[in-house]
């Protein structure tokens, strides 16, 4: 079914139907957005994937007008 002949079914109901859809369509989203929410993370989830230069916390170059 397109858009429009959804749109089109929707306006041909009485208007305590369209709330009706309207309530299901706020409990689709509301369910979508409840499992989609992220895992509990522990700690040490992300231990070695993700590494630093050597020099990470050399002062760059561009600063060097500053320090």
């Amino acid at each position: 079914m397109t858009t429009t002949a959804l749109q089109i079914e929707i306006n041909s109901l009485p208007i305590n139907l369209r709330q009706e859809v309207a309530d299901f369509v706020e409990f689709l989203k509301t369910k979508k957005v409840i499992n989609s929410k992220l895992k509990k993370r522990e700690f040490g989830y992300a231990k070695g994937k993700i590494e630093l230069a050597k020099d990470f916390d050399k002062p760059l170059d561009m600063f060097k007008d500053y320090i």
